[in-house]
C-alpha cells in the first residue's frame, strides 16, 4: 500500500471513529449501556466494511485502472446492501439498542463517505502517467 493510500484510509477512519465515539456518548446518555454498546458496534462495523472496501478499491485501481470506476460503483452498492442486511438482521435484538446501532451506523457511514470525498478532492493524484523524458545523446 502506497503512502497516499494510507493517508486516504487514515483521513477516512479518524473522522468516522470520532463520529462513533460521539454516537456512543449520545447513545449512552439516551439509552444507557445497551445504547452505547449498539453505537460502538455500529461504528466498528462501518470502519470494518468501509475500510476493507477502500483497501480493495485501491488495490484494484493499482492493478486494473480501467476497472476502477465500475469496481467503485459495485463496491459501494455491495457495502450499502450488506449494511442494510446487517440492520435487518439485528432489528429485533435485545443484546444492544438497535436504534442506537442503526443511527450510529448511518451517521458513521455518512461521515466516512464525506471524508473520502474530501480526501480525494485534496489528493494530488495524477490521472495521466507522464512519459519519461527522452535524453538525446
Amino acid at each position: 500500500m502506497q503512502s497516499n493510500d494510507v493517508r486516504t484510509l487514515l483521513h477516512c477512519a479518524l473522522p468516522t471513529a470520532v463520529a462513533g465515539v460521539a454516537g456512543a456518548a449520545v447513545s449512552a446518555a439516551v439509552a444507557g449501556g445497551k445504547g452505547a454498546l449498539g453505537a460502538v458496534l455500529g461504528a466498528a462495523l462501518v470502519l470494518l466494511f468501509m475500510g476493507s472496501g477502500l483497501v480493495v478499491l485501491l488495490r484494484t485501481a493499482r492493478q486494473y485502472p480501467h476497472l476502477f470506476q465500475s469496481m467503485g460503483l459495485l463496491l459501494y452498492t455491495t457495502q450499502i446492501l450488506l449494511l442494510m442486511v446487517v440492520l435487518i438482521t439485528f432489528k429485533g435484538t435485545s443484546v444492544f439498542n438497535p436504534r442506537c446501532f442503526a443511527f450510529t451506523l448511518l451517521a458513521a457511514t455518512l461521515v466516512w463517505i464525506a471524508a473520502q470525498v474530501l480526501s480525494h478532492m485534496k489528493a494530488k493524484i495524477p490521472y495521466v502517467e507522464p512519459e519519461p523524458a527522452r535524453t538525446t545523446s
